[in-house]
């Protein structure tokens, strides 16, 4: 009896030690311990800078992972081109669905199993900067090879930055463009021009019913477009104290009677001409509308017999604005500060990799159309080859971050359309009661806006 005993616990014990073998092999298959620190290779970067030649980990092997939502092939190319450089160095690119992420990315964070490298979204700020380690890259090196890398210091510290630029422009429909007998030469540079070209644009039937809208902003799109012709005017969006929204006042109620005079005035449109602009658009029944850069995917992906066309937002008039619209950052990995010192010095180190060199920006950009903030990057001619990045490119400094702010302003703005615009409410009373509303929503909200970071702040 305790002879069967020895032996089923040894044979345990065998089992056991197997399976951790198993595991340490799996993680680290492949590898190989590096000893050659001089690797003969050029330093990459003009000011954030890498150096291949070292060893990384001291040449001992070494695996983490690396979390995003989207975008893996793009990742794992640029983890391939590191992994080359370093025999040593295993990263698992890892993809999660959207909605499983950011669930599952707080809770692992919290642990000391999570990925010591993850894909960033500004608007889960809140929910993870706790979790994060800085950079170890200078800031100052960041600030001159990046656009908007100051808006994102905290207490001297970067913990992600924007590797690109997304923002709103106009779509067209080349057809009905070439059907009303305009060329490129009438492409609108302002909002007055723009109303005649919507005007030229628009079809109706014989009874007068509305068949070809001119431009239609049903959906999302007023949500998405009223901070930004605020600041084409120079209004920001939050007040002194930077955390109380500033959503009633005399630029908010003019650019909404703007909006809603292109379709109770010029009739360019009508709310009820369906409710989705961007369906409207792909089955040919709308002939511009105003969309970021996720519409190029749309389009290609949902409505490939659409020949369409792209320019920047008009703006009050020919002079250089405030800022022609607000933006939004596609951002930069993030590092686990829970992740082993080990794990952390690889993570800091692939991140080097690939903000000194240009591929990653240039393909992360072209993957999310969205401009490259990478300062070398801006006169590309894969970047300029792209019909959405050409009509950002001239101005991209002339565009505005306010910060991660909550979604309770882009909520209400939504509401405020649908007062207006569906249940009749005067623009004035609907303004007023999104602005109360608002406030009532960011009341325990943990935001300061960071407008008063950007570059051309002082011209107000």
């Amino acid at each position: 009896m305790v002879r069967k005993l020895v032996i089923s616990l040894l044979t345990l014990c065998l089992f056991l030690a197997l399976a951790a073998c198993s595991g340490e092999d799996k993680s680290l298959k492949g590898l190989s311990k590096d000893e050659k620190s001089d690797k003969g290779m050029e330093v990459i970067g003009e000011n954030v800078k890498f150096d291949p030649n070292k060893l990384v980990n001291n040449g001992e092997t070494i695996a983490i992972e690396l979390w995003t939502w989207g975008g893996k092939e793009v990742f794992q190319k640029q983890v391939d081109a590191y992994e080359k450089i370093y025999p040593n160095v295993k990263i698992k690119v890892v993809n999660q669905p959207w909605d499983d992420y950011w669930t599952k990315l707080p809770l692992q964070l919290k642990g000391k199993n999570g990925p010591a490298l993850f894909n960033v979204h500004n608007s889960y700020h809140s929910n993870i900067i706790k979790f994060m380690a800085p950079y170890d890259i200078s800031t100052e090196a960041l600030d001159k090879d990046y656009i908007g890398v100051t808006s994102h210091v905290i207490d001297d510290h970067v913990y992600y930055i924007d590797y690109a630029i997304n923002s709103g422009n106009i779509y067209y429909n080349k057809k009905m463009w070439k059907e009303a007998g305009l060329t490129e030469t009438n492409i609108p540079t302002t909002w007055d021009q723009f109303i005649q070209v919507a005007e030229k644009l628009t079809k109706k039937d014989a009874t007068g019913k509305l068949i070809q809208a001119g431009f239609n902003f049903n959906g999302e799109t007023y949500k998405a477009i009223i901070a930004g012709l605020g600041y084409q005017k120079g209004e920001l969006l939050f007040k002194k104290d930077g955390k109380t929204v500033d959503f009633d006042n005399k630029t908010t109620i003019g650019n909404t009677q703007m909006l809603y005079d292109l379709y109770n005035k010029f009739h360019v449109g009508s709310p009820d001409f369906g409710d989705d602009s961007t369906k409207s658009f792909g089955n040919g029944q709308s002939a511009m509308v105003y969309k970021w850069g996720w519409m190029q995917g749309e389009l290609n992906n949902n409505y490939p017999d659409i020949e369409w066309g792209v320019f920047r937002i008009p703006t009050p008039t020919d002079e250089v604005p405030f800022a022609f619209d607000r933006y939004n950052g596609e951002s930069t990995p993030g590092i686990n500060a829970n992740a082993s010192r080990e794990e952390q010095a690889v993570a800091q180190d692939f991140l080097k990799f690939i903000l000194a060199g240009e591929d990653f920006g240039r393909e992360f950009s072209l993957f999310n159309a969205s401009f490259p903030s990478k300062r070398s990057l801006a006169k590309d001619p894969d970047i300029l080859a792209d019909p959405v990045l050409r009509a950002l490119a001239p101005n991209v400094d002339r565009y505005i971050w306010p910060g991660s702010f909550p979604s309770a302003v882009e909520t209400q703005s939504g509401r405020v359309f649908e007062e207006i615009f569906y249940n009749g409410v005067d623009i004035k009373d609907a303004i007023k009661a999104g602005q109360k509303q608002m406030e009532k929503d960011m009341k325990n909200a943990d935001f300061e806006t960071v407008e008063s970071k950007y570059k051309f702040y002082s011209e107000r």
